[in-house]
């Protein structure tokens, strides 16, 4: 990762760190360090005659990590960046989960971090029971508590979830809408997706392009954003709504019933405007990106997803921090208090209105609304007002 980061810090020119391959420290530069809880074992797939889905693999989860570390640079490059790994995979509610919520308790109780981002999320479903889910969430606790700001992507199948228990015998979808958690837990900002339907030759300000972005943008002349349909989003089987989505919302939202509305915010994430990310450990880094069917970069890649959008936001968070002198711990009050007036709502977010989360067939999804709904949230940051705002509100203002 170090070499990786490197690699794509020079071809955007972007600031380099202090913990990159090659580079020489200085004072005052931010830094980029990694912390193997659990140690780093190398980890290898499964044997071919296995049932499992391989995700024990470390070069599986590879691009997920080049994906997170480099768009959080790229978007808050003064920020430090500590890359925290566990030798268990994530696998949908089954493994894995537990030893990287104590790895997350480590960085909070000794005070590594003011944002932790996670581009990881599983059906709420998958999970044994409401208890189970329950005995995890200790670290959110424990970051709220301590000023430590928490996102999750709110997962890339749509309304839709899956279960998997246990790995070992696949998964099957569920039958009815789901969210996935850590993303619908209140302790955590969920983050979703949309389709960025704009311009990328504007330098003076958001211009829509609906002729040259993908069929999806093209459908939907005159809007600068929609909701991608991989959206994670819906309303929680666990947990109740919390008192920061009681209050009021913007004109047009989606109601929210009784229970938790994910996501709270969204940015893009649709694969087909995402970003380039580098990678060089095998067997990935021997491809890329291709041009038709023939392959033309080896080691960049356009990821999409809401594991583009959340560690995005994380660098925003980043910066308000560095506004605030300090950790701004849960936002999401402050997010919706700023969303419940009409004026400064209309200043600091991107209100997307446009696009459906039905990924999957058999599972129905929910449509994009004016103000908060179960694809986009509340929207997308115009981040030069919010975060000074942000910090305001954390504050009472």
């Amino acid at each position: 990762m170090a070499h990786d980061l490197h690699v794509f810090d020079q071809a955007f020119g972007i600031a380099p760190m202090c913990g990159e391959e090659g580079v020489s420290c200085a004072p005052g530069m931010p830094t980029f360090g990694e912390l193997h809880l659990q140690g780093s074992p190398a980890t290898k797939a499964p044997p071919s005659t296995s049932n499992s889905p391989g995700q024990e693999d470390r070069s599986a989860w590879a691009l997920e990590v080049a994906l997170d570390v480099e768009t959080a640079h790229a978007m808050a490059p003064g920020a430090n960046i500590l890359l925290v790994t566990t030798p268990t995979a994530e696998t949908l509610g089954v493994q894995g989960l537990p030893q990287m919520m104590a790895a997350e308790q480590y960085v909070v109780e000794h005070h590594l971090a003011t944002v932790i981002s996670q581009s990881f999320a599983s059906a709420e479903g998958a999970f044994g029971s409401a208890q189970s889910l329950e005995n995890l969430r200790y670290a959110f606790k424990s970051a709220a508590q301590n000023g430590v700001t928490v996102l999750g992507s709110s997962g890339d199948d749509g309304s839709a979830g899956s279960a998997k228990t246990p790995v070992g015998q696949g998964g099957s979808t569920l039958p009815g809408p789901a969210v996935e958690w850590p993303a619908s837990d209140p302790l955590v900002t969920g983050v979703g997706g949309t389709d960025l339907c704009t311009d990328p030759g504007a330098t003076s300000g958001r211009a829509v392009d609906s002729a040259s972005p993908p069929v999806a943008c093209q459908n939907t002349p005159s809007q600068s954003e929609i909701g991608w349909t991989g959206s994670g989003g819906g309303f929680s089987s666990v947990f109740a709504k919390p008192g920061y989505q009681s209050g009021a919302l913007p004109a047009g939202s989606t109601a929210i019933g009784a229970m938790r509305g994910v996501p709270d915010v969204s940015l893009q994430a649709s694969p087909s405007t995402g970003a380039l990310v580098y990678l060089s450990l095998p067997p990935d880094g021997q491809s890329g990106l291709k041009c038709g069917s023939t392959p033309c970069s080896t080691g960049w890649y356009d990821i999409g997803g809401t594991s583009l959008a959340c560690p995005q936001w994380a660098g925003l968070v980043a910066i308000a921090d560095q506004i605030n002198h300090g950790g701004l711990g849960l936002i999401n009050p402050a997010l919706y208090k700023l969303a419940s007036a009409p004026a400064t709502y209309s200043a600091d977010f991107n209100d997307v209105t446009v696009g459906n989360n039905a990924a999957e067939a058999s599972v129905p999804g929910y449509s994009a609304t004016p103000g908060w709904d179960p694809v986009t949230g509340l929207g997308t940051p115009n981040a030069a007002k919010l975060l000074p705002d942000l910090v305001s509100a954390v504050h009472g203002g």
